[in-house]
């Protein structure tokens, strides 16, 4: 994304082919006549009980006419999945061919075996390989686990080169249950118009790029680098009202679905969308003062407003020994000693657009987004934002301490979580709300 589209808030891109999977007949049990049977499961002594999570608690799941049916990489990569269900869940091969039956709640291991894949339950029984393997919950509002994680919908489990690879497939709307929650967090009633307005946004990104995946088998990834998707265990009856209250609208430019930008905090002010991205130099993607009548910034309640990071000489040192190297390819043995870091470049909303660094010979620039990553605290995380202002103690000879005083979380183009919840508690509605961050757009029902 985006992320965000997408930065997760606390709120904030290969071959595989797509699996056609005939589940229909498959979950009414029948087998063809030519077809030997599995072999059955050895009896094994009684062990100790195993402690499983607790389903979530889930309506059926919400059936919509035309809705689109997305893929979503839960897992890419792995070594081992483990998998059950609520309800028991069936497995098959992708033509639709009965490979055995999970019983509910009990949880069974996949693995890769060379180039396929194989299932092993609990007590010891292991199937012969197969290419690739679907699976399905056995009753309509039953739900399947991955990994520990409830979903709906049904599971594709492909062989990757370097693991497994395990696809959700569920429809638009009840995708987008786990997204609007997991995205926004618990919202009370009068907040509600910023998950409408979520809801909207996520199913426009989400339309706008199905398929961006396609040569790995799924159109969207489940974190943050679309948007975070985390199935049914974190919808939420305030999510799932949001999504049925907006079904099947998307935010258009000139009727088709725009770039939906998203991210947690833009401290006050958004970014013009070429600002951060290229590429995006689109209309409705400009700069606007988040800024309520009072003055106050609409985004002033969000716990990363602003925010203060500091570095020692030994620290600073150490963040860019780390991550120099791969943004701009200076060997980290060359950062002996910092003698200047400051703003080269700011962009017409305040936002650093360069960075340069001096460690004895020529400046090293860093650009754009990559300035996050070479900032990047020792926790780990991304800078939060590019709207910082910088001061170094001893800049010119050697830095022995610098602050960066900053403000909002995430890149700045498009909608601002933070900001559509305090627009909500102003009474804004969400086309109103979505109408602001993204001018000269529509909300249109697309389905």
């Amino acid at each position: 994304m985006v992320t965000t589209g997408a930065e997760q808030p606390d709120f904030w891109q290969h071959g595989v082919p797509l699996l056609l999977v005939a589940l229909a007949g498959c979950v009414s049990g029948s087998v063809p006549a030519a077809r030997p049977a599995p072999r059955p499961i050895p009896r094994v002594e009684p062990t100790p009980p195993r402690v499983e999570p607790t389903p979530p608690r889930v309506g059926p799941t919400p059936i919509v006419h035309n809705d689109p049916e997305i893929r979503v990489g839960l897992v890419t990569g792995a070594s081992g999945v483990t998998v059950g269900g609520s309800d028991a869940v069936v497995v098959n091969q992708p033509d639709g061919s009965r490979i055995i039956t999970i019983p509910a709640g009990e949880t069974w291991q996949l693995s890769p075996a060379g180039a396929r894949i194989t299932l092993r339950s609990p007590g010891g029984w292991t199937s012969v390989p197969y290419d690739a393997m679907a699976l399905a919950a056995s009753g309509p509002s039953a739900t399947l686990r991955v990994n520990g994680r409830f979903y709906r919908g049904l599971l594709d489990i492909l062989r990757d080169s370097t693991g497994l690879t395990v696809v959700n497939r569920v429809g638009m709307e009840a995708y987008l249950l786990g997204v609007v929650s997991a995205e926004m967090g618990r919202r009370n009633f009068a907040e509600q118009p910023a998950l409408e307005a979520q809801a909207v946004v996520s199913r426009t990104f989400a339309l706008r790029n199905l398929g961006k995946w396609k040569a790995r088998g799924f159109d969207l990834t489940a974190g943050v680098s679309d948007q975070v998707y985390a199935g049914a265990g974190a919808e939420t009856p305030e999510g799932r009202s949001a999504v049925r209250q907006t079904r099947g609208q998307i935010v258009t430019y000139d009727g088709a679905p725009i770039e939906a930008f998203f991210y947690s905090t833009c401290g006050g002010h958004t970014a013009d969308g070429y600002e951060v991205f290229r590429g995006a130099r689109r209309p409705y993607l400009r700069s606007i003062a988040d800024r309520a009548e009072d003055g106050s910034d609409y985004c002033s309640i969000s716990p990363r407003y602003r925010w203060h990071e500091e570095w020692t000489d030994a620290s600073l040192r150490a963040t860019l020994e780390r991550n120099l190297p791969p943004v701009a390819g200076v060997p980290g043995k060359d950062v002996r000693q910092v003698r200047d870091i400051r703003v080269a470049r700011r962009t017409s909303s305040g936002r650093v657009d360069q960075l340069a660094i001096a460690l004895g010979g020529p400046e090293i620039r860093v650009n754009g987004l990559a300035i996050r990553q070479v900032l990047r605290p020792l926790s780990g995380e991304l800078l939060r934002s590019n709207a910082f202002i910088l001061s170094a103690t001893g800049a010119g000879e050697r830095v022995t301490h610098l602050t960066a005083d900053g403000m909002g979380a995430g890149h700045g183009v498009g909608f601002c979580q933070w900001g559509a919840v305090g627009r909500a508690r102003a009474g804004q509605g969400y086309e109103q709300i979505l109408a602001a961050y993204f001018p000269g757009t529509r909300v249109v029902r697309r389905y």
